[in-house]
C-alpha cells in the first residue's frame, strides 16, 4: 500500500474516532472540507504542514497518521 493510502486511512480512521465531520475537521484546521475529502480519497498528497495541523486538531502525533498498520485479511472458507 502506498503511503498516499496509508494516510488517508489513518485520517478517516482517526476523524471518526473523534467524532469528526469532514467539515469540522476542516474548520478546525483551517482547511478546506473538499481538501479533507481528496486526502481521505488518496486524490491529493499533504504536505507535512497540513500533516501537522491535521494531528494537532486529531490530538495524535504526526507521525501516526503515517503509520502503517497490518492489513485484516480475510482467511478463505475451506
Amino acid at each position: 500500500m502506498e503511503i498516499r493510502e496509508v494516510f488517508a486511512r489513518n485520517l478517516k480512521a482517526a476523524r471518526q474516532a473523534k467524532g469528526l465531520s469532514q467539515e469540522e475537521l476542516a474548520f478546525r484546521a483551517g482547511i478546506d472540507r473538499t481538501y479533507i475529502s481528496s486526502l481521505e480519497r488518496s486524490v491529493y498528497n499533504a504536505s507535512i504542514d497540513v500533516v501537522d495541523r491535521l494531528a494537532t486538531v486529531l490530538g495524535v502525533e504526526a507521525s501516526e497518521l503515517l503509520k502503517r498498520r497490518p492489513e485484516t485479511r480475510i482467511k478463505p472458507l475451506g
